[in-house]
Protein backbone atom coordinates (compact mmCIF):
# COMPACT_ATOMS: atom_id res chain seq x y z
CA UNK A 1 0.00 0.00 0.00
CA UNK A 2 1.39 3.43 -0.94
CA UNK A 3 2.00 6.14 1.64
CA UNK A 4 -0.87 8.23 0.28
CA UNK A 5 -3.10 5.19 0.13
CA UNK A 6 -2.28 4.40 3.77
CA UNK A 7 -3.23 7.92 4.83
CA UNK A 8 -6.55 7.65 3.03
CA UNK A 9 -7.17 4.23 4.59
CA UNK A 10 -6.60 5.64 8.09
CA UNK A 11 -8.16 9.07 7.71
CA UNK A 12 -11.03 8.21 5.40
CA UNK A 13 -13.24 6.69 8.14
CA UNK A 14 -12.13 9.38 10.60
CA UNK A 15 -13.11 12.12 8.21
CA UNK A 16 -16.47 10.48 7.56
CA UNK A 17 -17.11 10.21 11.30
CA UNK A 18 -16.15 13.84 11.96
CA UNK A 19 -18.59 15.00 9.28
CA UNK A 20 -21.45 13.36 11.18
CA UNK A 21 -20.93 15.44 14.33
CA UNK A 22 -21.34 19.21 14.84
CA UNK A 23 -18.35 21.21 13.60
CA UNK A 24 -17.70 22.56 17.09
CA UNK A 25 -17.21 18.99 18.33
CA UNK A 26 -15.07 18.01 15.37
CA UNK A 27 -12.87 21.05 15.99
CA UNK A 28 -12.04 19.86 19.50
CA UNK A 29 -10.84 16.50 18.17
CA UNK A 30 -8.90 18.06 15.30
CA UNK A 31 -7.30 20.65 17.58
CA UNK A 32 -5.73 17.86 19.66
CA UNK A 33 -4.56 16.07 16.51
CA UNK A 34 -3.12 19.34 15.18
CA UNK A 35 -1.33 19.96 18.48
CA UNK A 36 0.24 16.50 18.48
CA UNK A 37 1.44 16.86 14.88
CA UNK A 38 2.82 20.35 15.56
CA UNK A 39 4.60 19.13 18.69
CA UNK A 40 6.23 16.38 16.64
CA UNK A 41 7.21 18.89 13.93
CA UNK A 42 8.82 21.14 16.55
CA UNK A 43 10.76 18.19 17.97
CA UNK A 44 11.95 17.13 14.50
CA UNK A 45 13.10 20.69 13.72
CA UNK A 46 15.00 21.05 16.99
CA UNK A 47 16.71 17.68 16.63
CA UNK A 48 17.52 18.29 12.96
CA UNK A 49 19.21 21.63 13.66
CA UNK A 50 21.19 20.13 16.54
CA UNK A 51 22.23 17.08 14.49
CA UNK A 52 23.47 19.21 11.59
CA UNK A 53 25.39 21.54 13.90
CA UNK A 54 27.01 18.64 15.77
CA UNK A 55 27.84 16.83 12.54
CA UNK A 56 29.54 19.86 10.99
CA UNK A 57 31.45 20.64 14.20
CA UNK A 58 32.80 17.09 14.43
CA UNK A 59 33.59 17.05 10.70
CA UNK A 60 35.67 20.23 10.80
CA UNK A 61 36.98 20.04 14.34
CA UNK A 62 35.42 23.45 15.09
CA UNK A 63 37.53 25.23 12.44
CA UNK A 64 36.74 28.68 11.07
CA UNK A 65 34.95 27.09 8.12
CA UNK A 66 31.94 26.91 10.43
CA UNK A 67 31.78 30.69 10.35
CA UNK A 68 33.15 31.64 6.94
CA UNK A 69 31.85 29.02 4.53
CA UNK A 70 29.11 26.80 5.96
CA UNK A 71 26.41 29.50 6.47
CA UNK A 72 26.59 30.22 2.74
CA UNK A 73 26.41 26.51 1.95
CA UNK A 74 23.25 26.14 4.02
CA UNK A 75 21.70 29.13 2.27
CA UNK A 76 22.57 27.65 -1.13
CA UNK A 77 21.05 24.26 -0.26
CA UNK A 78 17.84 25.96 0.85
CA UNK A 79 17.83 28.15 -2.27
CA UNK A 80 18.11 25.11 -4.54
CA UNK A 81 15.30 23.27 -2.73
CA UNK A 82 12.99 26.31 -2.75
CA UNK A 83 13.72 27.27 -6.36
CA UNK A 84 13.84 23.89 -8.06
CA UNK A 85 11.89 21.48 -5.84
CA UNK A 86 9.23 23.51 -4.02
CA UNK A 87 9.01 26.32 -6.60
CA UNK A 88 7.28 28.62 -4.14
CA UNK A 89 8.25 31.50 -1.87
CA UNK A 90 8.21 30.17 1.71
CA UNK A 91 10.09 32.93 3.52
CA UNK A 92 8.60 35.18 6.23
CA UNK A 93 6.39 32.46 7.68
CA UNK A 94 4.28 34.51 10.09
CA UNK A 95 3.56 37.13 7.42
CA UNK A 96 2.58 34.36 5.00
CA UNK A 97 0.13 32.97 7.56
CA UNK A 98 -1.46 36.40 8.00
CA UNK A 99 -1.78 36.74 4.24
CA UNK A 100 -3.40 33.31 3.99
CA UNK A 101 -6.06 34.35 6.51
CA UNK A 102 -6.80 37.68 4.83
CA UNK A 103 -6.36 36.77 1.15
CA UNK A 104 -6.62 33.03 0.62
CA UNK A 105 -9.48 31.86 2.86
CA UNK A 106 -6.93 30.42 5.34
CA UNK A 107 -5.75 27.90 2.74
CA UNK A 108 -2.04 27.05 2.84
CA UNK A 109 -0.39 24.73 0.33
CA UNK A 110 0.32 21.17 1.39
CA UNK A 111 4.06 21.37 0.81
CA UNK A 112 4.27 23.93 3.62
CA UNK A 113 3.64 21.12 6.09
CA UNK A 114 7.27 20.06 5.50
CA UNK A 115 9.09 22.52 3.22
CA UNK A 116 9.75 25.24 5.80
CA UNK A 117 10.88 22.64 8.30
CA UNK A 118 13.46 21.09 5.95
CA UNK A 119 14.88 24.32 4.58
CA UNK A 120 15.06 26.11 7.93
CA UNK A 121 16.84 23.11 9.47
CA UNK A 122 19.48 23.35 6.73
CA UNK A 123 19.72 27.13 6.99
CA UNK A 124 20.13 27.30 10.76
CA UNK A 125 22.05 24.03 11.11
CA UNK A 126 24.73 25.33 8.75
CA UNK A 127 24.93 28.59 10.71
CA UNK A 128 22.37 30.93 9.12
CA UNK A 129 21.66 33.80 11.49
CA UNK A 130 17.89 33.41 11.72
CA UNK A 131 15.29 31.81 13.99
CA UNK A 132 13.40 28.53 13.73
CA UNK A 133 10.19 29.92 15.21
CA UNK A 134 8.62 31.52 12.11
CA UNK A 135 9.22 28.43 9.93
CA UNK A 136 7.67 26.15 12.56
CA UNK A 137 4.69 28.53 12.85
CA UNK A 138 4.23 28.32 9.07
CA UNK A 139 4.54 24.53 9.28
CA UNK A 140 2.01 24.32 12.12
CA UNK A 141 -0.44 26.64 10.40
CA UNK A 142 -0.16 24.57 7.21
CA UNK A 143 -0.85 21.38 9.19
CA UNK A 144 -3.98 22.90 10.74
CA UNK A 145 -5.20 24.44 7.49
CA UNK A 146 -4.80 21.27 5.44
CA UNK A 147 -6.30 19.09 8.14
CA UNK A 148 -9.34 21.37 8.28
CA UNK A 149 -9.76 21.35 4.52
CA UNK A 150 -9.37 17.57 4.33
CA UNK A 151 -12.09 17.11 6.93
CA UNK A 152 -14.48 19.50 5.19
CA UNK A 153 -14.45 22.31 7.75
CA UNK A 154 -15.98 25.72 7.01
CA UNK A 155 -13.83 28.83 6.50
CA UNK A 156 -14.18 29.62 10.20
CA UNK A 157 -13.18 26.06 11.15
CA UNK A 158 -10.17 26.05 8.83
CA UNK A 159 -9.06 29.43 10.19
CA UNK A 160 -9.37 28.21 13.75
CA UNK A 161 -7.36 25.06 13.00
CA UNK A 162 -4.75 27.21 11.27
CA UNK A 163 -4.51 29.15 14.53
CA UNK A 164 -4.35 25.89 16.50
CA UNK A 165 -1.40 24.87 14.34
CA UNK A 166 0.42 28.13 14.95
CA UNK A 167 -0.31 27.98 18.69
CA UNK A 168 0.86 24.37 18.84
CA UNK A 169 4.04 25.27 16.97
CA UNK A 170 4.96 28.05 19.42
CA UNK A 171 4.01 25.89 22.39
CA UNK A 172 6.04 22.95 21.05
CA UNK A 173 9.19 24.88 20.17
CA UNK A 174 9.28 26.73 23.52
CA UNK A 175 7.37 24.38 25.86
CA UNK A 176 5.12 27.37 26.54
CA UNK A 177 1.39 26.59 26.04
CA UNK A 178 0.02 29.92 27.26
CA UNK A 179 2.40 31.86 25.01
CA UNK A 180 1.16 29.82 22.03
CA UNK A 181 -2.44 30.84 22.69
CA UNK A 182 -1.54 34.49 23.24
CA UNK A 183 0.55 34.52 20.06
CA UNK A 184 -2.57 33.61 18.08
CA UNK A 185 -4.80 36.07 19.89
CA UNK A 186 -2.42 39.03 19.46
CA UNK A 187 -0.86 38.35 16.07
CA UNK A 188 -2.91 35.89 14.02
CA UNK A 189 -6.57 35.40 14.96
CA UNK A 190 -8.28 38.66 15.72
CA UNK A 191 -11.73 38.95 17.32
CA UNK A 192 -11.71 35.29 18.28
CA UNK A 193 -14.86 34.26 20.14
CA UNK A 194 -14.78 32.43 23.46
CA UNK A 195 -15.81 29.17 21.79
CA UNK A 196 -12.62 29.33 19.74
CA UNK A 197 -10.41 29.56 22.81
CA UNK A 198 -10.81 25.91 23.87
CA UNK A 199 -9.36 24.42 20.63
CA UNK A 200 -6.36 26.74 20.92
CA UNK A 201 -5.76 25.65 24.50
CA UNK A 202 -6.08 21.96 23.62
CA UNK A 203 -3.70 22.30 20.69
CA UNK A 204 -1.09 24.20 22.73
CA UNK A 205 -1.19 21.76 25.62
CA UNK A 206 -1.02 18.74 23.28
CA UNK A 207 2.03 20.14 21.50
CA UNK A 208 3.74 20.96 24.80
CA UNK A 209 3.16 17.46 26.15
CA UNK A 210 4.62 15.92 22.99
CA UNK A 211 7.69 18.16 23.31
CA UNK A 212 8.05 17.22 26.99
CA UNK A 213 7.80 13.50 26.22
CA UNK A 214 10.39 13.67 23.43
CA UNK A 215 12.87 16.24 24.74
CA UNK A 216 12.12 16.73 28.42
CA UNK A 217 11.48 20.06 30.10
CA UNK A 218 14.84 21.62 29.23
CA UNK A 219 14.71 25.24 28.03
CA UNK A 220 17.54 27.12 26.27
CA UNK A 221 16.61 30.08 28.48
CA UNK A 222 16.70 28.40 31.88
CA UNK A 223 17.88 31.08 34.28
CA UNK A 224 18.74 31.75 37.87
CA UNK A 225 15.94 34.09 38.97
CA UNK A 226 15.99 35.93 42.28
CA UNK A 227 13.16 37.98 43.80
CA UNK A 228 12.43 41.27 42.06
CA UNK A 229 13.96 44.33 43.74
CA UNK A 230 11.96 47.55 43.79
CA UNK A 231 15.00 49.83 43.57
CA UNK A 232 15.71 48.55 40.04
CA UNK A 233 12.45 49.95 38.61
CA UNK A 234 14.16 53.02 37.03
CA UNK A 235 16.55 50.71 35.17
CA UNK A 236 13.65 48.63 33.87
CA UNK A 237 12.00 51.83 32.62
CA UNK A 238 15.26 52.72 30.88
CA UNK A 239 15.40 49.21 29.40
CA UNK A 240 11.87 49.64 28.03
CA UNK A 241 12.86 52.85 26.24
CA UNK A 242 16.08 51.26 24.96
CA UNK A 243 14.14 48.26 23.62
CA UNK A 244 11.64 50.55 21.89
CA UNK A 245 14.40 52.44 20.07
CA UNK A 246 16.01 49.15 19.10
CA UNK A 247 12.63 47.83 17.89
CA UNK A 248 12.22 50.80 15.54
CA UNK A 249 15.79 50.26 14.31
CA UNK A 250 15.11 46.52 13.90
CA UNK A 251 11.91 46.98 11.87
CA UNK A 252 13.10 49.78 9.62
CA UNK A 253 16.58 48.40 8.97
CA UNK A 254 15.28 44.92 8.19
CA UNK A 255 12.62 46.05 5.71
CA UNK A 256 14.89 48.63 4.07
CA UNK A 257 17.76 46.16 3.65
CA UNK A 258 15.38 43.51 2.29
CA UNK A 259 14.16 45.98 -0.33
CA UNK A 260 17.71 46.88 -1.35
CA UNK A 261 18.83 43.27 -1.69
CA UNK A 262 15.56 42.35 -3.39
CA UNK A 263 16.49 44.65 -6.29
CA UNK A 264 19.18 42.15 -7.28
CA UNK A 265 17.25 40.06 -9.79
CA UNK A 266 19.71 37.19 -10.20
CA UNK A 267 19.30 34.78 -7.25
CA UNK A 268 22.84 33.36 -7.45
CA UNK A 269 24.39 36.84 -7.43
CA UNK A 270 22.25 37.75 -4.43
CA UNK A 271 23.26 34.52 -2.72
CA UNK A 272 26.97 35.11 -3.38
CA UNK A 273 26.90 38.65 -2.01
CA UNK A 274 24.83 37.64 1.02
CA UNK A 275 27.03 34.60 1.74
CA UNK A 276 30.23 36.66 1.68
CA UNK A 277 28.79 39.39 3.90
CA UNK A 278 27.22 36.91 6.31
CA UNK A 279 30.39 34.84 6.57
CA UNK A 280 32.44 37.95 7.28
CA UNK A 281 30.07 39.13 10.01
CA UNK A 282 29.97 35.74 11.73
CA UNK A 283 33.75 35.41 11.51
CA UNK A 284 34.21 38.77 13.27
CA UNK A 285 31.30 38.25 15.68
CA UNK A 286 30.79 34.51 16.45
CA UNK A 287 27.59 35.13 18.51
CA UNK A 288 25.88 35.85 15.18
CA UNK A 289 26.32 32.19 14.21
CA UNK A 290 22.99 30.32 14.02
CA UNK A 291 20.31 31.23 16.51
CA UNK A 292 22.94 32.36 19.01
CA UNK A 293 21.05 30.96 22.00
CA UNK A 294 24.14 29.10 23.28
CA UNK A 295 25.79 32.46 24.00
CA UNK A 296 22.91 33.46 26.28
CA UNK A 297 23.22 30.65 28.82
CA UNK A 298 26.17 32.15 30.79
CA UNK A 299 24.43 35.53 30.76
CA UNK A 300 21.37 33.95 32.30
CA UNK A 301 23.22 31.98 34.94
CA UNK A 302 26.10 34.19 36.00
CA UNK A 303 28.84 32.36 34.11
CA UNK A 304 31.77 33.78 32.18
CA UNK A 305 30.54 35.43 28.99
CA UNK A 306 31.70 33.68 25.81
CA UNK A 307 32.88 36.06 23.07
CA UNK A 308 33.93 33.29 20.76
CA UNK A 309 37.28 35.07 21.20
CA UNK A 310 39.37 32.19 19.92
CA UNK A 311 37.68 32.51 16.54
CA UNK A 312 37.63 36.27 16.03
CA UNK A 313 40.35 38.72 14.93
CA UNK A 314 38.90 41.16 17.47
CA UNK A 315 40.42 39.27 20.39
CA UNK A 316 43.10 41.97 20.82
CA UNK A 317 40.43 44.45 21.88
CA UNK A 318 38.60 42.20 24.34
CA UNK A 319 40.94 42.85 27.28
CA UNK A 320 39.63 46.41 27.61
CA UNK A 321 37.23 46.74 30.62
CA UNK A 322 34.47 48.12 28.43
CA UNK A 323 34.98 45.46 25.77
CA UNK A 324 31.97 43.41 26.91
CA UNK A 325 29.22 46.03 26.44
CA UNK A 326 30.84 47.50 23.30
CA UNK A 327 31.32 44.09 21.67
CA UNK A 328 27.78 42.97 22.36
CA UNK A 329 26.32 46.34 21.39
CA UNK A 330 27.86 45.77 17.96
CA UNK A 331 26.47 42.23 17.97
CA UNK A 332 22.91 43.38 18.61
CA UNK A 333 23.16 46.09 15.94
CA UNK A 334 24.66 43.72 13.37
CA UNK A 335 22.25 40.85 14.09
CA UNK A 336 19.68 42.62 11.92
CA UNK A 337 22.14 42.60 9.00
CA UNK A 338 23.18 38.96 9.45
CA UNK A 339 19.51 37.92 9.67
CA UNK A 340 18.58 39.82 6.52
CA UNK A 341 21.62 38.53 4.58
CA UNK A 342 20.59 34.97 5.50
CA UNK A 343 17.04 35.38 4.23
CA UNK A 344 18.02 37.41 1.16
CA UNK A 345 20.62 34.81 0.17
CA UNK A 346 18.06 32.02 -0.04
CA UNK A 347 17.97 30.86 3.55
CA UNK A 348 14.69 30.17 5.31
CA UNK A 349 14.21 31.52 8.81
CA UNK A 350 12.31 34.07 10.79
CA UNK A 351 12.71 37.22 12.83
CA UNK A 352 11.22 35.74 16.01
CA UNK A 353 14.47 34.13 17.18
CA UNK A 354 16.65 37.14 16.30
CA UNK A 355 14.20 39.35 18.19
CA UNK A 356 14.66 37.26 21.32
CA UNK A 357 18.43 37.23 20.84
CA UNK A 358 18.73 40.98 20.29
CA UNK A 359 16.43 41.68 23.25
CA UNK A 360 18.54 39.45 25.48
CA UNK A 361 21.74 41.19 24.37
CA UNK A 362 20.11 44.59 24.89
CA UNK A 363 19.30 43.69 28.49
CA UNK A 364 22.80 42.32 28.96
CA UNK A 365 24.47 45.45 27.55
CA UNK A 366 22.41 47.76 29.74
CA UNK A 367 22.95 45.71 32.91
CA UNK A 368 26.68 45.34 32.24
CA UNK A 369 27.03 49.08 31.65
CA UNK A 370 25.19 49.90 34.86
CA UNK A 371 27.35 47.44 36.80
CA UNK A 372 30.55 48.90 35.35
CA UNK A 373 29.47 52.34 36.54
CA UNK A 374 28.17 51.05 39.87
CA UNK A 375 29.28 47.46 40.63
CA UNK A 376 26.64 44.83 41.52
CA UNK A 377 23.77 47.26 41.07
CA UNK A 378 21.50 45.08 38.95
CA UNK A 379 21.16 41.31 38.33
CA UNK A 380 22.29 40.62 34.76
CA UNK A 381 20.09 37.53 34.27
CA UNK A 382 16.95 39.52 35.09
CA UNK A 383 17.74 42.15 32.48
CA UNK A 384 18.56 39.55 29.85
CA UNK A 385 15.13 37.97 30.31
CA UNK A 386 13.23 41.24 30.55
CA UNK A 387 15.10 42.55 27.51
CA UNK A 388 13.76 39.64 25.47
CA UNK A 389 10.21 40.57 26.39
CA UNK A 390 10.83 44.26 25.82
CA UNK A 391 12.10 43.84 22.27
CA UNK A 392 9.38 41.31 21.42
CA UNK A 393 6.74 43.78 22.61
CA UNK A 394 8.19 46.43 20.31
CA UNK A 395 9.12 44.46 17.18
CA UNK A 396 6.09 42.15 17.16
CA UNK A 397 3.77 44.57 18.97
CA UNK A 398 2.49 41.67 21.06
CA UNK A 399 3.18 42.61 24.70
CA UNK A 400 1.12 39.85 26.32
CA UNK A 401 2.84 37.17 24.26
CA UNK A 402 6.21 38.67 25.20
CA UNK A 403 5.43 38.80 28.92
CA UNK A 404 4.11 35.28 29.32
CA UNK A 405 6.50 33.62 26.86
CA UNK A 406 9.52 34.81 28.83
CA UNK A 407 7.85 33.98 32.13
CA UNK A 408 7.06 30.44 30.92
CA UNK A 409 10.35 29.55 29.25
CA UNK A 410 12.47 30.88 32.10
CA UNK A 411 10.33 29.97 35.07
CA UNK A 412 10.64 33.65 35.87
CA UNK A 413 7.19 34.52 37.16
CA UNK A 414 8.98 36.31 39.98
CA UNK A 415 9.85 38.90 37.31
CA UNK A 416 6.26 39.48 36.25
CA UNK A 417 6.26 43.13 37.39
CA UNK A 418 9.41 44.17 35.46
CA UNK A 419 8.30 42.08 32.48
CA UNK A 420 5.00 43.97 32.36
CA UNK A 421 6.61 47.35 32.99
CA UNK A 422 9.35 47.04 30.37
CA UNK A 423 7.09 45.44 27.76
CA UNK A 424 4.39 48.08 28.20
CA UNK A 425 6.89 50.93 27.87
CA UNK A 426 8.58 49.36 24.86
CA UNK A 427 5.26 48.70 23.15
CA UNK A 428 3.92 52.20 23.84
CA UNK A 429 7.06 54.03 22.72
CA UNK A 430 7.43 51.88 19.60
CA UNK A 431 3.84 52.68 18.60
CA UNK A 432 4.75 56.36 18.55
CA UNK A 433 7.08 55.63 15.62
CA UNK A 434 5.74 52.43 14.08
CA UNK A 435 2.02 51.73 13.87
CA UNK A 436 2.52 48.17 12.63
CA UNK A 437 4.71 45.24 13.64
CA UNK A 438 7.47 43.76 11.50
CA UNK A 439 4.98 41.07 10.44
CA UNK A 440 2.19 43.40 9.41
CA UNK A 441 3.83 46.56 8.08
CA UNK A 442 3.96 45.48 4.45
CA UNK A 443 0.53 43.81 4.55
CA UNK A 444 -0.99 46.96 6.03
CA UNK A 445 0.48 49.04 3.20
CA UNK A 446 -1.44 46.86 0.72
CA UNK A 447 -4.71 47.20 2.68
CA UNK A 448 -4.96 43.45 3.31
CA UNK A 449 -4.37 43.35 7.06
CA UNK A 450 -6.90 41.89 9.48
CA UNK A 451 -7.09 43.92 12.68
CA UNK A 452 -8.86 43.89 16.04
CA UNK A 453 -11.33 46.37 14.52
CA UNK A 454 -14.30 44.18 13.50
CA UNK A 455 -15.46 46.55 10.76
CA UNK A 456 -12.01 46.76 9.22
CA UNK A 457 -11.47 43.02 9.54
CA UNK A 458 -14.75 42.21 7.79
CA UNK A 459 -13.95 44.64 4.97
CA UNK A 460 -10.55 42.99 4.58
CA UNK A 461 -12.16 39.57 4.19
CA UNK A 462 -14.56 40.83 1.52
CA UNK A 463 -13.18 40.57 -2.03
CA UNK A 464 -14.16 43.12 -4.65
CA UNK A 465 -14.06 40.59 -7.49
CA UNK A 466 -16.58 38.30 -5.78
CA UNK A 467 -19.14 41.12 -5.45
CA UNK A 468 -19.04 42.10 -9.11
CA UNK A 469 -22.44 42.43 -10.84
CA UNK A 470 -22.34 41.60 -14.54
CA UNK A 471 -26.01 41.61 -15.56
CA UNK A 472 -25.95 45.21 -16.81
CA UNK A 473 -26.54 45.35 -20.58
CA UNK A 474 -23.98 47.58 -22.27
CA UNK A 475 -24.49 49.85 -25.28
CA UNK A 476 -22.04 51.24 -27.80
CA UNK A 477 -21.20 54.92 -27.50
CA UNK A 478 -22.27 55.57 -31.12
CA UNK A 479 -25.55 53.60 -30.87
CA UNK A 480 -28.76 55.41 -31.84
CA UNK A 481 -31.66 56.07 -29.47
CA UNK A 482 -33.57 53.35 -31.36
CA UNK A 483 -30.92 50.78 -30.48
CA UNK A 484 -30.82 52.11 -26.93
CA UNK A 485 -34.56 51.61 -26.47
CA UNK A 486 -34.27 48.07 -27.79
CA UNK A 487 -31.59 47.32 -25.12
CA UNK A 488 -33.80 48.89 -22.44
CA UNK A 489 -36.64 46.58 -23.38
CA UNK A 490 -34.43 43.53 -22.63
CA UNK A 491 -32.84 44.80 -19.43
CA UNK A 492 -33.82 44.30 -15.81
CA UNK A 493 -31.56 47.13 -14.63
CA UNK A 494 -31.87 50.89 -14.91
CA UNK A 495 -28.19 51.60 -15.60
CA UNK A 496 -26.51 50.93 -18.94
CA UNK A 497 -22.71 50.99 -19.27
CA UNK A 498 -21.44 52.68 -22.40
CA UNK A 499 -18.45 51.09 -24.15
CA UNK A 500 -16.47 51.61 -27.34
CA UNK A 501 -15.64 49.06 -30.02
CA UNK A 502 -12.92 47.55 -27.80
CA UNK A 503 -15.24 47.21 -24.78
CA UNK A 504 -13.51 50.06 -22.95
CA UNK A 505 -15.73 51.84 -20.46
CA UNK A 506 -16.73 55.36 -21.56
CA UNK A 507 -19.55 56.25 -19.18
CA UNK A 508 -23.09 55.22 -18.41
CA UNK A 509 -26.70 56.06 -19.21
CA UNK A 510 -29.46 55.75 -16.63
CA UNK A 511 -33.09 55.06 -17.45
CA UNK A 512 -34.13 58.44 -16.07
CA UNK A 513 -31.83 60.19 -18.58
CA UNK A 514 -33.72 58.88 -21.61
CA UNK A 515 -37.21 58.46 -20.17
CA UNK A 516 -38.59 61.66 -21.74
CA UNK A 517 -37.31 60.76 -25.24
CA UNK A 518 -38.06 57.05 -25.21
CA UNK A 519 -41.50 57.48 -26.78
CA UNK A 520 -40.54 60.13 -29.29
CA UNK A 521 -39.95 58.01 -32.37
CA UNK A 522 -38.97 61.05 -34.37
CA UNK A 523 -35.75 61.24 -32.31
CA UNK A 524 -34.86 57.55 -32.63
CA UNK A 525 -32.35 58.05 -35.46
CA UNK A 526 -31.18 61.60 -34.74
CA UNK A 527 -30.22 61.07 -31.12
CA UNK A 528 -27.34 58.86 -29.99
CA UNK A 529 -26.10 57.36 -26.75
CA UNK A 530 -23.36 59.96 -26.38
CA UNK A 531 -26.08 62.62 -26.14
CA UNK A 532 -27.27 61.09 -22.85
CA UNK A 533 -24.04 59.61 -21.45
CA UNK A 534 -22.58 60.63 -18.07
CA UNK A 535 -19.02 59.98 -16.91
CA UNK A 536 -18.43 57.85 -13.84
CA UNK A 537 -17.24 59.76 -10.74
CA UNK A 538 -14.77 56.98 -9.88
CA UNK A 539 -13.55 53.64 -11.18
CA UNK A 540 -13.06 50.46 -9.14
CA UNK A 541 -10.51 47.76 -9.96
CA UNK A 542 -11.26 44.04 -9.44
CA UNK A 543 -8.40 43.49 -6.95
CA UNK A 544 -8.88 46.75 -5.06
CA UNK A 545 -9.14 46.48 -1.24
CA UNK A 546 -12.69 46.91 0.03
CA UNK A 547 -11.84 49.75 2.39
CA UNK A 548 -10.55 51.73 -0.62
CA UNK A 549 -13.77 50.95 -2.49
CA UNK A 550 -15.87 52.18 0.43
CA UNK A 551 -13.91 55.42 0.55
CA UNK A 552 -14.77 55.98 -3.12
CA UNK A 553 -18.46 55.39 -2.45
CA UNK A 554 -18.35 57.78 0.48
CA UNK A 555 -16.48 60.44 -1.49
CA UNK A 556 -18.75 60.33 -4.55
CA UNK A 557 -22.10 59.58 -2.90
CA UNK A 558 -22.74 57.12 -5.74
CA UNK A 559 -24.87 54.01 -5.35
CA UNK A 560 -23.13 52.13 -8.18
CA UNK A 561 -19.55 52.35 -9.45
CA UNK A 562 -18.10 50.70 -12.58
CA UNK A 563 -15.42 48.04 -12.26
CA UNK A 564 -12.76 48.19 -14.97
CA UNK A 565 -9.69 46.12 -15.74
CA UNK A 566 -6.52 46.96 -17.57
CA UNK A 567 -6.85 49.62 -20.27
CA UNK A 568 -10.23 50.53 -18.73
CA UNK A 569 -11.89 47.35 -20.03
CA UNK A 570 -15.46 47.16 -18.71
CA UNK A 571 -16.07 44.28 -16.29
CA UNK A 572 -19.26 45.14 -14.40
CA UNK A 573 -20.65 47.29 -11.61
CA UNK A 574 -20.33 47.30 -7.84
CA UNK A 575 -23.36 48.39 -5.83
CA UNK A 576 -23.68 49.58 -2.24
CA UNK A 577 -26.64 47.30 -1.63
CA UNK A 578 -24.69 44.17 -2.55
CA UNK A 579 -21.71 45.29 -0.44
CA UNK A 580 -23.98 45.89 2.58
CA UNK A 581 -25.59 42.46 2.20
CA UNK A 582 -22.19 40.79 1.93
CA UNK A 583 -20.97 42.78 4.92
CA UNK A 584 -23.87 41.58 7.07
CA UNK A 585 -23.24 37.96 6.04
CA UNK A 586 -19.51 38.22 6.74
CA UNK A 587 -20.16 39.85 10.10
CA UNK A 588 -22.48 37.02 11.14
CA UNK A 589 -19.84 34.41 10.36
CA UNK A 590 -17.07 36.54 11.84
CA UNK A 591 -18.75 36.90 15.21
CA UNK A 592 -20.35 33.46 15.36
CA UNK A 593 -19.91 31.66 18.68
Amino acid sequence: MSHRGGIKFIWGPVRALLRTVPESTALLVLSVVTGILCGLAAVVLKLSIHAIQEGLASLTGGSRLLYLVFPGVGMLLSLVIVRYVIKDNIGHGVTKVLQAVSKNESKIRRHNTWSSLVTSALTIGFGGSVGAEAPIVYTGAAIGSNLGRYCGMSYRGITLLLGCGAAGAIAGIFNAPLAGVLFCLEILLFNLSMSGLLPLLLSSVSATLVSYLCLGQVSPFAATVEPFRLQNVPFYVLLGIFCALLAVYFIRTTLSLEDRLGRMKHPLARWALSAVLLGGLIYLFPPLHGEGYNFLSPMLNGGAVDFGAADTPLSFFLDWPWAIPVFFLLVLLLKVFSMTFTNAGGGVGGTFGPTLFVGAIAGFVLATTVNLLKPSSVPVSHFVLVGMAGLMAGVMQAPLTAIFLIAEISGGYALLVPLILTSAISYGVTRLFEKYSIYTKRIAASGELLTHDSDQAVLTLMKTGSLLETDFLSVRIDASLREMVEVVSRSRRNIFPVVDAKNRFQGYVSLSDIRQDMFRTDLYDSRHVYNYMKTAPEYVHPDEPMDSVMRKFEKTGAWNLPVVGEDRTYLGFLSKSRIFNAYRNELKGFSQD
